[in-house]
């Protein structure tokens, strides 16, 4: 009894895992159809558009990383400044 119950429970799961993908399926279409070009069109828009978004953000990421210590270096130089005109001053 408890191994028909945990076999449908597996293969109801499984059943959901498969009609809640949002993956689009073109192999069900005919090739060289408008739609299966659609379809095809679509995917690698979405491929694309992911693949730009990482480059992007890996970006930013390498530019906060490096830029950061020159940032310390130049706050540091105007503090400098600062300190050596207040000395000048007074």
């Amino acid at each position: 009894m408890k191994s028909k119950l945990v076999l449908a429970a597996l293969i109801f799961f499984n059943f959901n895992t498969i009609v809640l993908s949002n993956e689009l399926n073109c192999k069900e279409m005919k090739k060289f159809s408008a739609e299966y070009f659609k379809c095809k069109g679509n995917l690698l828009k979405n491929k694309t558009i992911s693949a730009g978004q990482n480059i992007i953000k890996d970006t930013k990421n390498y530019q906060k990383k490096e830029w950061s210590e020159e940032k310390i270096k130049i706050k540091n130089a105007k503090d400098k400044i600062i300190k050596t005109k207040e000395k000048v001053l007074n």
